[in-house]
């Protein structure tokens, strides 16, 4: 008589079931692992050069991972994006709040997955238990794709096991009477959120212009985070005064 056998352990299921039993997090099923946005939260998305100004900036994000450039269909990565959780329908919110800054125009560089969407599970931080890793070692990025992974993904300030900590990801909260800061050792709401990544976004496209065109500029003044270079992005000063 024919028994079934056991299913190996294999990385790939380790990854699923951390996620799935120590977050809570529903993941596709599927190899690759994904992670579903819309569900338990969204993802906030920009580029690495500016999100790592924003982690600098603002201690206290919530999880954020590293996408390294690759991958294909309709979010093909072209250079490294920083992800950033934030509460489920934030992705949602983020056009209008874009609007509302007057950052209307960054919406190629800051976006956001939401329901019906889905992200590349990053590796396991150190902090799972040694069970669901794939080697007791210590946690290193990625430099190929992972796990099978179209997208390459790693935990920059990974999550920690409990279900309460998606109660409290940035969401959009106090938009009218203006944001909280997060000084109180608290993630930022939303749209404090939504304006540093904005403000970075758009020093990390003037930087990455002035790259290009070095040889022109040289001789010249440097480039100013300034009104009228605001202007010739086609945006507006709302957001640095938040």
């Amino acid at each position: 008589m024919a028994r079934a056998l056991p299913r190996p352990r294999t990385p790939l299921a380790a990854v699923r079931r951390w996620y799935e039993d120590e977050l809570g997090w529903p993941t596709t099923g599927t190899e690759p692992v994904e992670l579903l946005t819309g569900v338990c939260f969204d993802v906030l998305e920009m580029p690495a050069d500016a999100g790592s100004a924003v982690l600098r900036r603002l201690p206290y994000t919530g999880p954020v991972a590293l996408l390294r450039a690759g991958g294909g269909g309709k979010h093909t990565v072209h250079r490294p994006k920083l992800l950033m959780l934030i509460a489920a329908g934030g992705a949602e919110e983020l056009p209008g709040i874009l609007e509302w800054l007057e950052w209307g125009a960054l919406a190629p560089d800051l976006t956001a997955r939401g329901t019906g969407e889905r992200v590349p599970a990053p590796s396991l931080p150190t902090a799972a238990p040694p069970s669901y890793r794939p080697s007791n070692g210590p946690y290193v990025m990625p430099s190929s794709p992972g796990f099978g992974s179209r997208e390459a993904a790693g935990w920059l300030r990974p999550p920690e096991p409990g279900r309460e900590m998606v109660n409290s990801l940035p969401a959009p909260r106090l938009m009218a009477a203006g944001a909280g800061n997060g000084d109180g050792g608290g993630a930022p709401d939303l749209v404090r959120l939504v304006s540093t990544a904005a403000t970075e976004c758009h020093r990390a496209r003037l930087l990455r212009a002035r790259d290009c065109q070095s040889d022109r500029a040289r001789g010249d003044q440097a480039l100013a985070f300034s009104y009228a270079s605001r202007m010739s992005a086609g945006t507006r000063p709302r957001s640095l005064t938040l």
